[in-house]
């Protein structure tokens, strides 16, 4: 059986690390997992030329959108993000379409310890997610999953973060937009995570440090940036005693899930930690 992460640029991907230790741990000899360099125009011809040789396929960006898509059917979390990370090629020869990015964030937090909630009280807060592009959607169906119920989005201007706040909707957050510009330390004061998914360099130390100080004590930080390590966002908050994940943490826990609908069988994680440990030297959060 074969498998394969499409995306573009897709050589720096891990993927092949994971499913590969996934596969040997399971006994399955005989399967294999590639990088596919492919756009999002030409994904739907790719996965309609798979045969029935193809388990399954990982999609990173630009290909998303285009995953859920070419998909005959959907998990409900995909259509709700209007995005998938995961094919899955069925018996019948059509695809079903899913985002176990949600699975990566919640399960990285979960790892940090992130606290789980009371009820929300009238303006308080539950989660920050910087950004508001694909992985800030992911973010927010991982922070529903950790039981968070209120969560403020911050965007270069508060009109780019409608889709995002949409979603945010879908799920039944209390929630609410801010702009970089207006963001002040109360914003970030009763936070339970906050969660970083703008791209490497947005965050300086000067504006890392604003952020973190205004965070409680037992606030968690995901930063999905792993690249360069530290960001200055994580070493402002492990200076400061809080519990950081990184963006392998979210990519070893979507990856289970992934394992899973491919095979049929249990993740063995303990295995796909470890080779992902050892494929990197920043350091994964260990296993619950």
């Amino acid at each position: 059986m074969r498998a394969a992460v499409l995306g573009s640029p897709v050589a720096h991907s891990l993927s092949p690390v994971l499913h590969g230790a996934a596969y040997a741990a399971l006994g399955l000899d005989d399967w294999s997992y590639e990088r596919v360099e492919c756009s999002a125009e030409d994904l739907p011809g790719f996965v309609l030329g798979c045969d029935a040789s193809w388990a399954g396929l990982s999609v990173t960006m630009p290909g998303k959108r285009a995953a859920l898509a070419v998909a005959t059917t959907a998990s409900e979390r995909a259509r709700r993000l209007a995005t998938a990370n995961t094919l899955v090629h069925r018996a019948d020869g059509t695809w079903a379409a899913d985002c176990t990015d949600v699975d990566g964030v919640a399960g990285a937090l979960r790892a940090a310890g992130v606290l789980q909630p009371a009820s929300t009280a009238a303006g308080m807060v539950d989660a920050v997610v910087l950004g508001n592009g694909a992985t800030a959607a992911a973010a927010l169906g991982g922070i529903y999953d950790v039981g968070c119920e209120a969560v403020t989005v911050v965007a270069r201007d508060v009109e780019r973060a409608a889709g995002t706040l949409d979603v945010a909707r879908a799920y039944g957050f209390h929630r609410r937009a801010v702009a970089w510009a207006d963001l002040v330390p109360s914003d970030l004061g009763q936070a339970k995570a906050l969660v970083n998914t703008t791209p490497a360099g947005s965050i300086d130390a000067t504006r890392a440090a604003t952020l973190v100080d205004a965070l409680p004590s037992w606030s968690v930080v995901l930063d999905a940036v792993y690249h360069p390590w530290p960001t200055p966002l994580a070493a402002a908050a492990q200076a400061r005693g809080l519990a950081v994940a990184t963006g392998l943490d979210m990519l070893l826990h979507q990856a289970f899930g992934q394992v899973e609908q491919f095979t049929g069988r249990p993740a063995p994680r303990p295995a796909m930690h470890a080779a992902l440990a050892a494929a990197t030297d920043v350091g994964l959060l260990p296993l619950l």
